[in-house]
């Protein structure tokens, strides 16, 4: 069993910056690959960023790449999402996700075995 739970969230202006944290329990957590994704009101779940178990592999979609940097710290059993120039459309509950047996998993969120309970981001105009 792995625990997640995220924190960090909150109420930015536009073009403010967040830092949202990912700790993780209960597996080796070098072992884990990792990724953030988030869910708006209304719409699908969508990825924002992956990471593998060395942090040499990462990846990100067009709508946050040059904006987010996902980070890890395996001696903190962390993953970090740095999320720079928010904008209204970043607005989603976020969630952090760990795939068993992976060095990296990507963005296909069925290739994650646990999920986080999500922390709230909300962008102003």
């Amino acid at each position: 069993q792995v625990q997640l739970v995220e924190s960090g969230g909150g109420l930015v202006q536009a073009g403010g910056s967040l830092r949202l944290s990912c700790a993780a329990s209960g597996r080796t957590f070098s072992t884990l690959a990792l990724a953030w994704f988030r869910q708006a009101p209304g719409k699908e779940r969508e990825f924002v960023a992956a990471i593998s178990w060395s942090g040499g592999s990462r990846d990100y979609p067009d709508s946050v790449k040059g904006r987010f940097t996902i980070s890890r710290d395996n001696a903190k059993n962390t993953v970090y999402l740095q999320m720079n120039s928010l904008k209204p459309e970043d607005t989603a509950v976020y969630f952090c996700a760990a795939a068993l047996g992976r060095y990296y998993a990507g963005g296909d969120s069925g290739a994650y075995d646990y999920w986080g309970q999500g922390t709230q981001v909300t962008v102003s105009s």
